[in-house]
């Protein structure tokens, strides 16, 4: 059941789709019968951009693009009727000159070539696990540049415009280029590239800048392929440049990406076969792992890439690029060292108390890892201040505002990180270094403070803000006293000077704020206004504004009522019982007393009378 619904709904969002695409023109100019005045135009690679945004490639799912070329295939074919025979008998057709009259033609050809690549594509992620698979790559491959030159010779028609005949040349050359690489032919894929980027680039010169960036941004994505191409022909200064692109784009993507990445590590594995030892902290430690010596040598390039990032969302992306790699670093030492525990079952006498080479380099990878994740929430935490310095320009965004416990949350990071740095083994005796955490403690707690203080600020909680302010002048004085005392560079920490000037202004603005608080609410209290919580039998000489009345729990009277005191039963004593005197009955008890024994027995039975 739950399958025929997925059908049906497929089939029903498949119908939408088809009649969105077949009324909009593939091109400038609509379809019809005859060819156009102007030539037939099709915008080849905005349809293809479009496309592939749309139906999974900005997630890298290239088998949804594959089946989105496929049911656009069809709905084509069946618009156009233009169909290969029926379901019991195949008849190839191919498009000719003489049935360009809709532009949609070429556009059947080219999503015919979009689904090829796309098959190679998803072969190519495929392939890394099952090699076997490479061969059905390079067939789709071929199937995608047939169909591109089959794209070409149509366009050269003198039915088609010259923009369309360009735009087809380097769709054309494109996958000429891709298949060329994949193959490894290194000659030809760079004239294939070269010649696919001077189309683009010439056309984006020719028309508005809106237009141009689409063809400006395709250029740039054939230039480290074209650099990866210069390298293995043989120029060694290439790598430079496809190592500086790749840091300041964080990754590249397609074929070229496990290539460079290989490449890379190639290029590093033999500089780091003449790097023996690392000193730190005034210690020489041998570095015997390959894995450790790669990540060293690119730790400098990776923290220059990094500074020179163009936006945050770089930034970031880099930060959690070198994350990943030390993460993976220490866990190959980790494994050294338990490799050296299990070889050595007792420890030599004079190294029971020292930590060894092996610790002191796993300490080394530790103190950049926590540093480096320092800096990325430093970064964050810069971007979130600049954020909520322009919260009010930007109250009508759909997005999330930022708020002063996003800050917290991320200077507690930090804090916890410096705590972590303290227990490093190694470092316990290390003064200078125990002091330069110190220091940093005390300035990141300052700014946590800041925004604590803040959180309260809107929440119009006056003293305790007031407070937390005088806690952040105390931890700015006590880090200026202990940087001058320990001559320690307050370089790359946060401004505490900065600091220290906003908070005075804020703790006046505070005051200010508290005081007109006070007046407001003793301005805007009205007797029309208070709800004192007595019922309404207990005000009905006030008027008093109470939308709970007219809802289900209105509060009329007091139930149950409360007890209310009354008089109580009266008591009555007899006081003059003690002053009568009762008359002598010691007749009757003689009378009685001469009765006897006999009468004294019948009363027992009841026989008296």
């Amino acid at each position: 059941m739950q399958r025929a619904e997925r059908k049906l709904t497929e089939q029903r969002l498949g119908l939408m789709e088809e009649n969105k695409e077949n009324e909009r023109p593939a091109g400038p100019q609509g379809p019809g019968k005859g060819a156009p005045r102007d030539g037939l135009g099709l915008e080849i690679l905005q349809i293809i951009k479009e496309s592939q945004q749309q139906h999974g490639l900005r997630h890298g799912d290239f088998q949804r693009y594959r089946g989105y070329c496929s049911r656009r295939l069809r709905r084509l074919r069946k618009t156009l009727n233009f169909k290969m025979g029926n379901r019991h008998k195949f008849t190839g057709k191919k498009v000719t000159e003489e049935l360009l009259t809709d532009n949609r033609y070429l556009l059947l050809i080219l999503m015919d070539a979009e689904r090829a690549w796309s098959y190679a594509m998803q072969l190519k992620q495929e392939s890394n696990t099952e090699p076997r698979k490479r061969f059905h790559l390079l067939s789709r491959l071929r199937k995608a540049v047939k169909r591109a030159e089959e794209l070409e010779m149509l366009c050269e028609s003198e039915r088609v415009d010259a923009k369309t005949k360009l735009e087809a040349q380097a769709y054309r050359a494109y996958h000429r280029g891709m298949l060329y690489f994949e193959q490894q032919d290194w000659k030809e894929a760079m004239e294939s590239f070269k010649q696919c980027k001077t189309i683009y680039e010439k056309l984006a010169n020719a028309f508005t800048e809106e237009q141009a960036v689409l063809y400006s941004q395709r250029a740039e994505e054939i230039a480290p392929n074209m650099r990866y191409c210069a390298y293995m022909i043989g120029d060694q200064c290439a790598i430079d440049e496809l190592m500086q692109m790749r840091l300041r784009s964080g990754g590249t993507e397609g074929l070229l990406a496990e290539k460079l990445e290989s490449l890379i590590t190639q290029t590093r594995a033999k500089q780091a076969a003449t790097m023996g030892e690392v000193e730190w902290r005034g210690r020489t430690v041998p570095v015997r792992i390959d894995k450790v010596r790669i990540f060293l040598l690119g730790l400098a390039d990776n923290e220059t890439a990094i500074a020179q990032a163009e936006n945050e969302e770089t930034k970031e992306r880099l930060f959690e690029t070198l994350l990943s790699e030390c993460r993976d670093t220490i866990q190959a030492v980790r494994e050294e060292i338990k490799l050296e525990q299990k070889q050595r079952d007792h420890p030599v006498d004079g190294d029971s108390g020292r930590v060894t080479n092996l610790q002191y380099l796993h300490s080394y990878l530790s103190f950049i890892k926590l540093s480096t994740a320092i800096k990325r929430n430093e970064s964050m935490a810069k971007a979130l201040q600049k954020a909520l310095l322009q919260q009010p320009q930007s109250e009508d965004d759909n997005r999330r505002a930022t708020r002063p416990q996003d800050l917290i949350r991320l200077y507690d990071i930090i804090l916890q990180n410096l705590v972590e740095l303290l227990q490093l083994p190694g470092l316990e005796e290390d003064k200078s270094f125990q002091n330069e955490i110190g220091l940093k403690t005390l300035v990141y707690k300052a700014y946590r403070c800041f925004f604590i203080a803040q959180s309260y600020v809107l929440v119009k909680k006056w003293s305790e803000a007031l407070v937390l302010y005088d806690r952040v002048l105390k931890y700015a004085k006590e880090v200026q006293a202990k940087a001058g005392t320990n001559s320690i560079s307050l370089k790359d920490l946060p401004d505490v000077g900065e600091l220290i000037v906003q908070v005075n202004a804020e703790k006046y603005n505070l005051q200010a704020a508290a005081i007109l608080d006070t007046n407001n609410s003793f301005e805007t209290v009205s007797p029309s206004q208070v709800k004192d919580g007595k019922p309404l039998a207990e005000r009905l000489e006030n008027f008093v504004l109470d939308s709970t009345l007219v809802g289900k729990q209105a509060k009329l009277v007091h139930f149950p009522p409360d007890f209310q005191p009354i008089p109580c039963k009266p008591l009555f004593f007899d006081l003059a019982l003690n002053h009568v005197a009762l008359p002598p009955l010691e007749d009757r008890v003689e009378q009685k007393a001469k009765s006897g024994l006999t009468g004294y027995i019948k009363g027992i039975f009841g026989f008296r009378s």
